[in-house]
């Protein structure tokens, strides 16, 4: 039998980050293998011995070498994606393991999705709105803006996780049920 098509998933430091164990669910609910990348600042987010044990593997913060250097994933998901991560990959910067691995993925040329969770003050700012239209030039699927997700305003996001929409991500990377086009 075939290995399952991959996702990387991707969780940053934002309020939905501990409710991410939904995108594992759903990747996995369409046949896929999911293996988790935190951020560095995530990590206080997540119960990682309940997410390593729904993805089958260790959430990911550091460079580990493998005996064996895994393929890369058929498609990237950052979500909830914060601020600083849309900014940060949109200008080339790696100064982590999780922004390194999507930098790459986005220059393999692989469906990479990002859903950010950022309130309405800093998606007004000039440099977040030319990261999204950065990365978008570049091919990744920013779910974000008029008719996708919308920023909420200061101080409300709480009220917004429940409605985090962990699916349009899978979705936007190409992450099907297996057997769909």
């Amino acid at each position: 039998m075939a290995n399952p098509p991959a996702v990387t998933a991707v969780v940053c430091a934002a309020a939905p980050a501990p409710r991410a164990h939904r995108l594992v669910d759903l990747a996995r609910a369409r046949g896929w293998a999911v293996e988790v990348v935190a951020t560095p600042a995530a990590v206080a987010f997540l119960d990682l011995p309940a997410f390593e044990a729904l993805a089958g593997g260790p959430v990911r913060v550091v460079h580990r070498p493998a005996p064996v250097r895994p393929a890369p994933p058929d498609a990237v998901v950052v979500a909830p994606a914060t601020y600083n991560t849309v900014c940060k990959l949109a200008l080339g910067v790696s100064d982590n393991y999780a922004l390194g691995s999507v930098a790459e993925a986005i220059g393999r040329g692989l469906p990479v999705a990002v859903l950010p969770f950022v309130h309405s003050a800093f998606a007004a700012r000039a440099p977040f709105r030319a990261a999204v239209e950065s990365l978008r030039a570049e091919g990744v699927r920013v779910v974000f803006g008029p008719g996708r997700w919308q920023p909420h305003p200061p101080g409300t996001g709480d009220g917004r996780v429940d409605s985090f929409p962990w699916a349009a991500a899978l979705d936007a990377a190409g992450v099907v049920a297996r057997g769909s086009s």
